[in-house]
């Protein structure tokens, strides 16, 4: 579970929720149908309309990918596998890392590795594999793009909303009582829109893009790391050039720790 997405919308729904106990304002004002109705069923309208059935078919997918934590590959490990590698190749030729290719659990790792163990150029494994991670991301920017539309179309959904609203509250301009509530019940719509908006279909839109870029760095650093074991590079200098993808402390410690075990 990705921690992160569900305290971020408790945080929200707390937020508004102490912001109208502060402003004197009803938690139960926003137990109004019409306006869920009108934000709710007409961003799903809006999207359906807006999007083809194949691509559709992934939201619930999308959801699972918001909430659900990010396998995470411990970069440092990789880096040092490479490296481990390229010793092996240097050593006894590459045809010795057609046996690494049963261990390996990733796909996408697995086929560049056998593409270099079969002998195809670096110019046509980096084609294949820069393709499939082109495509990847493709993927991902359209599901991601349905949550951005989707937090385009709710705050104008609860404009909407709130004109329906004033249109029945200036049919009760007679009673003053029942045209304050009317009034105030009209500018639900134009909350609930904003709120499903801006905390929740954006900020949704915007972690898929995040966990995209983070999937594509780590597959575009393994397209590094095969390339440079099938030009015969050293293990030093694959550690050096694989390590400008990790953050400047585990850059430095990974390097360090290289350093050491070359001298001893």
């Amino acid at each position: 579970m990705d921690k992160s997405s569900i305290i971020g919308i408790i945080l929200g729904i707390i937020a508004v929720g102490v912001g109208m106990f502060l402003k004197g304002v009803s938690p139960v004002a926003l137990v109004n149908p019409a306006a869920i109705m009108i934000i709710i069923v007409g961003t799903v309208a809006a999207v359906t309309i807006a999007f083809p059935s194949n691509e559709l078919k992934r939201v619930p997918k999308l959801f699972g990918v918001v909430f659900k934590e990010q396998k995470q590959v411990d970069l440092v490990k990789l880096i040092k596998m490479f490296s481990d590698w390229a010793q092996l190749a240097r050593k006894e030729g590459l045809l010795a890392l057609e046996g690494k290719t049963g261990e390996i659990e990733d796909e996408f790792l697995k086929n560049g590795l056998s593409l270099a163990v079969d002998g195809q150029s670096a110019d046509y494994i980096r084609d294949v594999l820069s393709e499939e991670v082109e495509a990847m991301e493709e993927r991902h920017l359209a599901g991601a793009g349905i949550f951005t539309q989707a937090g385009t179309y709710a705050p104008t959904l609860g404009v909407l909303g709130a004109v329906i609203g004033l249109i029945a509250a200036l049919g009760q301009m007679e009673d003053t009582t029942a045209l304050g509530h009317a009034i105030s019940a009209a500018f639900v719509a134009t909350l609930l829109g904003i709120f499903t908006g801006y905390v929740l279909w954006h900020p949704f839109a915007n972690k898929l893009k995040r966990k995209s870029k983070q999937e594509a760095k780590v597959k575009y650093m393994m397209v590094e790391g095969i390339l440079s074991i099938l030009e015969g590079e050293a293990p030093r200098v694959i550690e050096q050039k694989l390590a400008s993808y990790l953050p400047a402390g585990e850059r430095s410690r990974i390097l360090e720790e290289s350093v050491v075990a070359q001298d001893e």
